[in-house]
């Protein structure tokens, strides 16, 4: 890195690569439980995100419907790549249907691998997922599993061909956090040569920024954009948040010491003295 440390000259060669493909942005924004369209129209504006994610049970298929019709063209007129997901899916088969049906409506490879095991925690069914990614990246698709911080099952689906993760912080739509900094540290750190995108459980800024502190390549996010009760703001505020966060991961942060250091010099200044009660 330069001696130019301006957050535009940190970021200007620092694009997100998944599956040899680069995209704008580090962050990535859900299109469900806006106050209308209009709003996450504006939202979308605001935060430039890499790429959206869309439920095709929710939003409906082009050809359902007037409803349908519109929500497409609004995602087209928006020029921003989209990630299908196959949210509320419960079995492999349930993945694969609606991943194929996917990939009709939307024309692209891509898909965010939703295959929830809990209904109370929508956490990720951790023992059909690596099956599940092995058959759909036999099936041609760019898969980016939804799924735990539990390092073997990472490994796991890297072993079934996925190329990127996406680890939860917290369960869906809690806004808590990353509620188990050891783990998810631990798993940036074994894994350093693969994407991770923080997905699901974000509620602040603040949050975005220490996972990517921490070395994540991104997030994504939904709820805590769409149900804040400023949304666009919001949105905002998460783009600059996860922007400064890789900032600083590039930028190396000092290392963090048990006393504390003066930053500065005491040397020549006229009334130091060493014994402190002097």
């Amino acid at each position: 890195m330069t001696s130019d440390t301006s957050l535009a000259s940190v970021l200007a060669d620092d694009a997100l690569r998944l599956y040899g493909e680069t995209f704008a942005s580090r962050l990535l924004l859900g299109t469900a439980r806006y106050p209308s369209p209009a709003v996450l129209e504006q939202a979308v504006r605001a935060a430039r995100p890499g790429m959206l994610t869309v439920a095709l049970r929710r939003e409906g298929a082009v050809g359902e419907g007037e409803g349908g019709q519109r929500f497409w063209q609004m995602l087209r007129e928006l020029n921003v790549p989209v990630l299908p997901n196959t949210a509320g899916c419960h079995s492999i088969e349930e993945v694969i249907t609606t991943a194929m049906m996917a990939r009709e409506v939307f024309d692209t490879p891509w898909i965010k691998l939703e295959l929830i095991g809990d209904d109370y925690t929508l956490q990720p069914d951790t023992l059909a997922l690596p099956a599940a990614a092995e058959r759909l990246i036999r099936e041609g698709f760019k898969v980016l599993p939804y799924c735990t911080e539990d390092l073997v099952l990472c490994r796991r689906l890297l072993d079934a061909g996925c190329e990127a993760l996406m680890p939860w912080a917290a369960p869906i739509g809690t806004g808590k956090g990353p509620i188990n900094p050891y783990a998810l540290r631990l798993l940036r750190e074994r894994l350093p040569d693969t994407p991770l995108l923080v997905d699901a459980g974000l509620g602040l800024p603040s949050h975005a920024t220490q996972v990517m502190e921490w070395g994540y390549d991104g997030v994504l996010l939904n709820t805590a954009v769409a149900q804040a009760t400023h949304p666009v703001a919001m949105a905002q505020a998460f783009s600059m948040a996860v922007a400064a966060g890789r900032a600083a991961w590039l930028a190396q942060p000092m290392p963090e010491r048990e006393l504390a250091q003066a930053s500065t010099p005491v040397v020549g200044m006229p009334f130091w003295h060493q014994d402190s009660n002097v």
